[in-house]
């Protein structure tokens, strides 16, 4: 069963599964509320994140804005912890969503993109959205696109050995774009997860916003759906709306499910929109004709009598102000200095090893 070719505006069913729609999603309305909540306060981290650059306070900008109705999800149904019992996350520069779900402080992702020594990410030493939590594995997100889909056989493999010692239901996740899939990482991860009587417990996810910085999908790709790939290698895969959060949350409590059980490999593409363009190298504006998951979901929630107009007006003035009045505070804390900067170049401890 394969859908037909997708626009922006309507994303497809699940392919290869059963269609889930919202009205079927049967998720309790207090949770509704809390994917609504985080969605909306993850939007507005990444339009202060976009001002911020275009007043100065950064270099760079690069993020999700229109991802939240998958990122939101996944950060709430990940297991959070640290070690191979818990999840391992290799995730991308547009996963600001997920990290704010985990309980990541917005006001980090500010001093990253203001380089203040107080970023517990890197110290001040790298782009906005490169997220680095050691307590809950969330591994490193790095520039070069799709190179975590190599890194990721790693955990996986070190959590495919713990499982036959009989411990652990921990997996690993992996999130990238559609245009890395061209990479020979993401060929790499389908085919040391998928060998027969060596599966690897591993959630593979690639969130298609149908563009590769500035190319279209359309014309750059032969199979229909990136997650056709999977099925060479004998993975069960899926195609979703990666814009209603309700079909994403029960999406990727399928997979994830699978994947824990079954300890085997799963290929999840998610539709999804890009509303502020690739990065600030083309300008992070608005981008009007994209469909935008949060306005979508705030009509539904209306509709549903959850919430009025009036009080979603009040939420987002409300994180806005916070967020306004956190970054006057982040611009007054300080910069590294210069002599720290050989820290953290090279390793003066065996970490791995546990060397205190």
């Amino acid at each position: 069963m394969t859908t037909s070719p997708t626009s922006p505006a309507s994303p497809p069913a699940a392919v290869g599964t059963t269609s889930q729609s919202a009205a079927s999603s049967g998720l309790s309305p207090e949770l509704s509320l809390r994917l609504h909540d985080l969605m909306l306060r993850s939007r507005i981290l990444e339009e202060r994140l976009i001002t911020m650059y275009k007043q100065g306070d950064g270099y760079f900008w690069i993020g999700g804005p229109g991802e939240e109705a998958f990122n939101v999800p996944l950060g709430l149904l990940v297991d959070k912890g640290q070690g191979v019992d818990h999840d391992y996350l290799h995730l991308h520069y547009r996963s600001s969503g997920t990290l704010l779900a985990m309980g990541a402080d917005p006001v980090d992702s500010l001093r990253q993109m203001k380089n203040t020594a107080t970023d517990p990410y890197s110290k001040g030493r790298n782009f906005a959205g490169h997220y680095s939590v050691r307590k809950w594995n969330v591994a490193p997100v790095s520039s070069p696109i799709e190179v975590q889909y190599s890194i990721a056989i790693g955990t996986a493999q070190a959590q495919a050995s713990h499982a036959k010692r009989g411990a652990g239901k921990g997996i690993t996740i992996v999130q990238g774009g559609d245009a890395g899939t061209a990479e020979g990482d993401f060929a790499t991860c389908l085919v040391w997860s998928s060998r027969k009587g060596q599966e690897l417990p591993i959630l593979m996810i690639v969130t298609n916003n149908k563009y590769g910085i500035s190319t279209p999908y359309a014309g750059q790709h032969g199979e229909e759906h990136i997650s056709e790939r999977g099925k060479a290698f004998g993975m069960q895969t899926a195609t979703i709306d990666g814009n209603d959060p309700e079909v994403a949350y029960a999406a990727l409590k399928k997979a994830l499910d699978y994947v824990r059980t079954e300890r085997k490999p799963y290929l999840l593409e998610a539709m999804v929109s890009r509303l502020h363009g690739h990065s600030s190298a083309s300008g992070a504006n608005l981008v009007k004709e994209e469909l935008d998951c949060l306005v979508r979901f705030e009509q539904r929630l209306e509709e549903k009598k959850l919430l009025s107009r009036a009080q979603m007006d009040e939420m987002r003035a409300k994180y806005t102000q916070e967020l306004l009045t956190a970054s006057q505070k982040v611009r007054e804390e300080p910069q590294p200095k210069p002599e720290t900067v050989w820290d953290y170049v090279f390793a003066d401890k065996n970490i791995v090893g546990g060397e205190k």
